[in-house]
């Protein structure tokens, strides 16, 4: 079978057939500059001139809220690299996490990144469908209880029919999506950035406004952390680390700091309490339709590429269900929490709340995985991967001694030291209310080196 008719396996407006099961070499195609625009376009999302706005209400000044946005987008380095997993072994993140916590081990970080991923995707939903809502009723094609069930239909469609497509098309989908984004977005930064406030605050942040800034900015790059092989499995095994790793960083780090950047801006000019609101006021009336638009495609881009790894995610947990039906399954919940937070308000507040307190858990699991994945230098017993008793990621009885002790560890730390509104670690106050909840990562990456570095059963892939 020649080269061309292989790739056409995973092609655009094709239901994929594969799930978790590794991709064979003669299905990879592709190259590193695929995930250049994936990581580009689904970063092109609204959120991120909320997170701008933030830090500037935690206290801090147009250039300090700036630095911060800069700094934390230079994490998307470590995100990128850690799909170079995904071509060693030609499936999802969450199967290869199997190596640091054990096939058991595994199980709960599986169960509670799908709940992570369909409640972002709600998160996501709501917003592009408030948006469309406006839409409607401003150029008075509904209005009401009508518009906004009119507007979560389409919203939720755009978002399952590409992603029922599958892998081929959600990249096809991000790439096309960035090029009208990229431009109405660069348009929102014109607009807002001259009228930017770049004097300092009448007082300093504080170490705590620091810390909540950075928690904020950062939480967006870790919530990609058990996803970036799910989108390089399918690329040839000579793509190299450096040219996924720049072309990936790039990408996220391009849309996160500008739309950072105008957050930032807007935030030292007006209230953005009700950040829609806030900023559609600094834009020109002709602008302000198009403005909508970019918000809900910025949520719609965003929520593809969250629902396509959750229907990865129930495979994980072993689920016999083939990709398209695992995710019908995350769409219909999807659907169902989305009508919750649009009519019931007390939800959408409380699953922001539960969301938030579960960087607590994802911090520690990164650096277990970013961690175990240096370690190994990424070198994996594909096959084991998806073995169990006879498998050499079984450990003992399932579960990784090692990578379930440094997961505690870490647990541990960032509970103690979490600032979140359904939970104050008892460190916080003496900490002069510092929230150093991401810093779980580094003990638990340092705590899995400290009792894995010498046991860590050696594999060389063959050649």
């Amino acid at each position: 079978m020649g080269q061309q008719e292989t790739a056409d396996v995973d092609e655009v407006f094709r239901v994929e057939t594969h799930g978790i099961d590794p991709i064979p070499d003669a299905e990879r195609h592709g190259g590193a500059k695929d995930l250049f625009w994936l990581w580009f376009g689904s970063n092109l999302t609204f959120t991120y001139v909320i997170n701008g706005a933030l830090a500037v209400a935690f206290g801090l000044s147009f250039w300090q809220a700036t630095a911060v946005v800069v700094a934390s987008a230079l994490s998307f380095f470590a995100i990128s690299a850690a799909g170079l997993s995904g071509i060693r072994t030609g499936t999802a993140t969450l199967v290869i996490s199997r190596a640091a916590f054990g096939v058991r081990g595994n199980w709960p970080a599986g169960v509670l990144n799908w709940v992570v991923s369909i409640g972002y995707t709600i998160v996501n939903t709501v917003v592009g469908t408030l948006a469309l809502e406006l839409l409607l009723a401003g150029t008075g094609l509904a209005a009401g209880t009508v518009a906004r069930a009119l507007a979560l239909a389409v919203t939720l469609a755009l978002t399952f029919a590409v992603t029922l497509w599958g892998h081929a098309t959600v990249q096809f989908a991000e790439r096309w999506a960035a090029y009208v984004l990229a431009a109405g977005f660069g348009a929102l930064l014109v607009f807002v950035l001259p009228g930017a406030d770049t004097s300092a605050p009448a007082a300093a942040p504080g170490l705590s406004g620091w810390s909540l800034a950075f928690v904020v900015m950062l939480a967006g790059p870790f919530s990609y952390l058990p996803m970036p092989a799910d989108y390089t499995r399918y690329l040839p095994r000579t793509t190299s680390l450096k040219s996924i790793t720049w072309t990936g960083a790039l990408g996220g780090i391009v849309s996160s700091v500008a739309l950072g950047v105008a957050g930032v801006a807007a935030a030292t000019q007006t209230d953005m309490t009700d950040a829609v609101a806030g900023a559609e006021g600094l834009l020109p009336g002709w602008f302000r339709p198009l403005f909508l638009f970019l918000v809900l495609g910025g949520s719609v881009t965003n929520s593809i590429i969250t629902l396509y790894s959750s229907s990865l995610n129930l495979q994980v947990l072993g689920i016999p269900w083939s990709r398209a039906r695992a995710l019908a399954v995350s769409a219909a919940v999807t659907a169902a929490g989305s009508l919750a937070a649009l009519f019931l308000t007390d939800f959408t507040t409380s699953l922001l709340s539960f969301l938030s307190l579960l960087i607590i858990v994802f911090a520690p699991w990164g650096g277990v995985f970013l961690a175990d994945m240096l370690m190994r230098r990424c070198r994996y017993d594909a096959e084991a991967l998806h073995a169990r008793e006879d498998g050499a990621y079984w450990y003992r009885s399932g579960y990784h001694p090692a990578g379930m002790a440094a997961l505690l560890a870490g647990l541990l730390f960032a509970a103690l030291t979490c600032d979140s509104e359904l939970w104050t670690g008892p460190l916080v106050a003496p900490l002069g209310g510092a929230d150093l909840t991401l810093l779980g990562s580094v003990v638990s990456g340092l705590v899995y080196w400290a009792l894995a570095r010498r046991r860590l059963p050696a594999y060389a892939p063959a050649a």
